[in-house]
């Protein structure tokens, strides 16, 4: 009679339930939510190492800066100490310009040093609490500003070069000896 029930029930349209088919729904589930708890572990794993790589990106960018700016600024310091003492002791070089190219010269100088100050507070405080990729902007800003200060101070002693070299030229054209 049991028989009868069961196929008289699909008849109806009421489903019959077969419990192996149950029992494997449910395994599947289970496996399911386990292979979603594994990838969700995994995305916040790549998600920390992510954050990782950035954080040493920044600090391998602020390290290409600093030594950018470290190079620069002994650019900066051989220029002073070969060409510019060139510049100052030429004879053609007046008294009185002497001093308006030893403050120009002193001028970059001075904002070299005064950037090398403010680099290593922005390294070596929690300088208003700047994120790393923050402190490499600023690093990269002050790496382009050391690039356009050696660039001016290059421009600079060829400037001077050339009013020597001018002048050298015009005391000889002045100073030469006439055979007529």
């Amino acid at each position: 009679m049991a028989l009868f029930f069961s196929l008289n029930l699909k008849a109806q349209g009421v489903p019959v339930y077969d419990n192996t088919n149950f029992i494997s729904l449910i395994k599947q589930l289970f496996e399911s939510a386990k292979q979603t708890s594994n990838l969700v572990k995994t995305v916040k794993f790549l998600k920390t190492q992510k954050e990782n790589l950035e954080k040493v990106n920044n600090v391998v960018k602020q390290l290409r800066a600093v030594q950018e700016i470290g190079r620069n600024n002994k650019r900066l310091i051989d220029v002073v100490q070969n060409d510019l003492r060139d510049v100052l002791d030429s004879p053609y070089i007046k008294p009185d310009e002497v001093a308006r190219v030893s403050q120009s010269f002193n001028t970059i100088v001075e904002n070299s040093l005064e950037m090398m100050e403010f680099i290593d507070q922005i390294l070596s405080s929690d300088y208003l609490k700047m994120s790393d990729a923050d402190r490499a902007e600023i690093l990269k800003e002050k790496e382009m500003e050391s690039k356009e200060m050696v660039s001016e101070i290059h421009m600079k002693t060829r400037r001077y070069r050339d009013i020597i070299s001018f002048r050298k030229m015009q005391d000889k054209i002045n100073n030469r000896e006439t055979n007529y």
